[in-house]
């Protein structure tokens, strides 16, 4: 059995087991390969993110956490396209480019079949310039919207003025390639948008911040036009307002 659809086999074999563990020589005989192969297959799902573990002491072994993983996803060869493509695009400057990664390899591991091979030949054919966001900036911006606190950041607009800011992130406008964080800026007393790539240095605050409706920051902007993509559709809360559609910094 070749390596990647091994990978796969070997999760699902962890997950039919589950929470029973299973130790290196049951799987290596399962798989009929070397216990060495099965602790390098082992480690390289570790690398990719996916939740095994090892389990020392009497009765011991390997396990994995079956709600942490993916059934065999049945994409289409067009859907898993979709999807590499999707997944270039969240480059190293994207907010949440490095989870994009991680997710993107669990997904490749469940899937299989036809859909598995366009995905690969795909990847391989795609290439991106280097990002020109840093990563603490990256970092910083995340963290800031996961945990709702307030950020402080150091800003260069258009002109090349830099200025430092306080600000409460409402969310993220993606537009011709960029990304702007869209927030209540307490400097300018007004919602503004920050392009990703002009913050020259972030770090959140711990302070609390309050809500704020996305939507409204945009109303009376250059973005109030901008529209949820539809692809995120299915992923909002019934119920939620559509969006009204780059404001100033």
């Amino acid at each position: 059995m070749d390596r990647t659809p091994r990978l796969y086999a070997l999760v699902e074999e962890l997950r039919a087991a589950a929470p029973r563990p299973l130790t290196v020589a049951a799987l290596a005989a399962r798989f009929e390969v070397s216990t060495r192969t099965v602790q390098r297959d082992l480690q390289a799902l570790m690398t990719a993110g996916v939740p095994v573990r090892t389990i020392t002491g009497r009765g011991g072994g390997w396990s994995i956490d079956p709600a942490m993983t993916l059934p065999p996803i049945r994409f289409t060869p067009e859907e898993a396209s979709a999807l590499v493509t999707a997944l270039a695009a969240a480059d190293a400057s994207a907010p949440y480019a490095g989870a994009a990664r991680t997710a993107s390899q669990k997904i490749t591991a469940s899937m299989s079949g036809p859909a598995s091979t366009a995905a690969r030949d795909l990847a391989a054919r795609i290439v991106a310039l280097p990002a020109r966001t840093a990563e603490s900036v990256r970092t910083a911006v995340e963290r800031a919207l996961t945990e709702s606190t307030v950020l402080r950041l150091s800003y260069l607009d258009a002109a090349g003025r830099e200025s430092d800011r306080l600000v409460e992130p409402a969310g993220l406008l993606t537009a011709d390639g960029k990304w702007y964080l869209i927030a209540w800026c307490r400097t300018r007393q007004a919602g503004r948008g920050f392009r990703l790539d002009r913050i020259t240095a972030a770090a959140p605050t711990g302070e609390p911040a309050p809500p704020h409706d996305l939507s409204a920051l945009l109303l009376g902007s250059t973005a109030a036009g901008a529209v949820r993509p539809a692809a995120l559709g299915a992923l909002v809360a019934p119920g939620m307002p559509e969006m009204p559609g780059t404001l100033r910094p």
